[in-house]
């Protein structure tokens, strides 16, 4: 039973792979035409590049995701439908500002329904730290939710970022899965979106002839936010802070170091420390390379925190993962040498 599982879950991956790249190949002449992102201010590119890839990423995992959960004969282990429908609201937000700028204001608060829509989702019992007020935990899983997709949409800034961080967290949520720290429905979701991005890596791939754009990394956001809430609520709160710590340790740090520095976060820049790195001589396979290994790393650490339940090895599994990521954010701060 074991093996055939195993055997459907690499098919499930393998036939999102498939269907995104080949959705890929009949998109890219039109969103060439209309879907041009022009280098600004926040680029790491410098000619006009096609974005617009992260359609493909969406439909073929929610595709796959469907289709593996009806061939299991676990039509319940579907992800569920307001969590499919927030998806869909975020892609078109993304969509729209990809084409045309959405105001900050109407872009927040259509964020927010589509987070809404994540929470009501999760299970009425899904505590996150006992004995907190439930309220007060909604909340805040509203205000982080809202924050991490903002921060992976940041964090999409050069060829192959999101490919380094998503194949690697998505890879444990599965293998977190399989030790029962996810449901099913989680699991199938992982895979496919895994999958999805090994067909999108390879129109991305340095120097990229192809972006996600946000109409991909505000739903991807999305979608790995409520993959971590779920982690978390099933007692592994420790494992859903380390799988996404480089992300939201550069992202966060970026972003308070500008509100001290006086500067206007709502401007496009170039001070996440992975853009740092590339203006001070890395190349970018040397950046999203170390942060792929990071991520490994990452992975392993919460991974075991699963395995070894308890507050030691939660405490130590986050100081280990926090040096590393710390360690990576100098070297990106130094440049290279």
């Amino acid at each position: 039973m074991a093996a055939l599982w195993a055997v459907r879950a690499v098919a499930a991956a393998a036939f999102s792979a498939v269907v995104c790249a080949g959705l890929i190949l009949l998109l890219r002449p039109v969103l060439a035409r209309y879907a041009l992102a022009r280098p600004n201010a926040r680029s790491s590119h410098r000619e006009p590049t096609p974005q617009g890839g992260g359609i493909a990423v969406i439909v073929a995992t929610i595709a796959a995701a469907y289709l593996s959960a009806f061939s299991l004969g676990a039509a319940d282990a579907a992800p569920p439908a307001s969590v499919v429908a927030a998806v869909v609201l975020m892609a078109c937000i993304g969509a729209v500002d990809d084409i045309r700028t959405i105001s900050v204001g109407r872009r927040l608060l259509l964020q927010a329904a589509a987070v809404s829509a994540v929470i009501y989702a999760l299970p009425d019992d899904l505590r996150v730290v006992a004995g907190s007020p439930w309220w007060l935990e909604r909340a805040l899983l509203f205000v982080g939710g809202l924050w991490f997709v903002n921060l992976v949409n940041f964090m999409d800034g050069i060829d192959w970022m999101t490919v380094a961080e998503v194949l690697p967290m998505a890879a444990a949520l599965v293998v977190a899965g399989c030790l029962g720290a996810l449901p099913f429905a989680a699991v199938i979701v992982a895979l496919a979106l895994g999958g999805a991005m090994i067909g999108f890596a390879y129109f991305n791939r340095p120097v990229a002839k192809l972006f996600l754009g946000d109409v991909g990394s505000l739903p991807i956001g999305l979608l790995l936010g409520w993959l971590l809430a779920l982690l978390a609520g099933n007692g592994h709160l420790a494992a859903a802070l380390l799988l996404p710590l480089y992300y939201l340790a550069d992202a966060t740090i970026t972003l308070f170091r500008r509100l001290l520095g006086g500067e206007d976060i709502r401007q496009a820049h170039r001070a996440h420390f992975y853009q740092l790195a590339t203006e001070r001589g890395w190349s970018v396979t040397a950046i999203v390379s170390r942060v792929f290994l990071v991520n490994v790393g990452l992975g392993v650490l919460a991974l075991a925190t699963i395995l070894l339940p308890g507050p030691a090895s939660g405490v130590a599994a986050l100081v280990a993962g926090a040096l590393t990521v710390g360690w990576l954010l100098a070297a990106f701060s130094k440049g290279k040498k």
